[in-house]
């Protein structure tokens, strides 16, 4: 399960890097230590343990957003892992604030860390759970939009959305998709 992010603390509080922030919190609730990895790994943090009842790598790149693919390869690579089991963790400007959905594959939306994870991984078909961010607002460029800092708005509702995100990816883990899409997804 890998989230994205880009590294250094200028861009921790980005909604960019939502994605890493509930790899973040998986790993507090697992007891799970993110270090620097070496070889293969030497591009990300990552740890092992065990998560809703399954063992699990979590990981987040160290590098930018736009060059995941690589660390994530190395990762799959690593552990002897098929991208069909990867899990990834990403901010989504086409679902509203505090909203999570669950997929796999498709397309990449213009987000350029997972276009970089297809090209690395010569597949769409990984797992993903979108955390909303929303639209950026009137006419704000949206690469604009993803690196800024979340509104004070938005901070209040964003430790509530770390962890409905990270119930979300603990319930693909313990359930697969569709069971938890029919718990995380809302009736319609």
């Amino acid at each position: 399960m890998v989230g994205l992010g880009n590294p250094g603390p200028g861009y921790a509080g980005n909604r960019h890097n939502v994605g890493a922030m509930v790899v973040d919190e998986l790993a507090r609730r697992a007891g799970i230590r993110l270090t620097p990895g070496k070889g293969a790994r030497a591009r990300a943090v990552s740890g092992e343990g065990r998560l809703a009842g399954r063992r699990v790598v979590l990981a987040v790149p160290s590098t930018y957003m736009n060059e995941s693919g690589s660390p994530v390869r190395g990762l799959l690579d690593y552990h002897k892992l098929p991208p069909e089991q990867l899990v990834v963790v990403h901010d989504e400007l086409d679902i509203p604030f505090s909203a999570v959905r669950l997929k796999r594959g498709g397309g990449e939306g213009g987000h350029n860390g997972l276009r970089s994870i297809t090209r690395s991984s010569g597949t769409k078909d990984y797992l993903r759970v979108r955390v909303g961010i929303g639209r950026p607002p009137g006419r704000q460029d949206p690469a604009d939009f993803v690196l800024k800092d979340f509104s004070a708005t938005e901070r209040k509702e964003l430790d509530l959305l770390i962890v409905e995100a990270a119930d979300a990816a603990e319930a693909l883990l313990a359930g697969g998709l569709e069971a938890a899409q029919n718990q995380v997804h809302p009736r319609s």
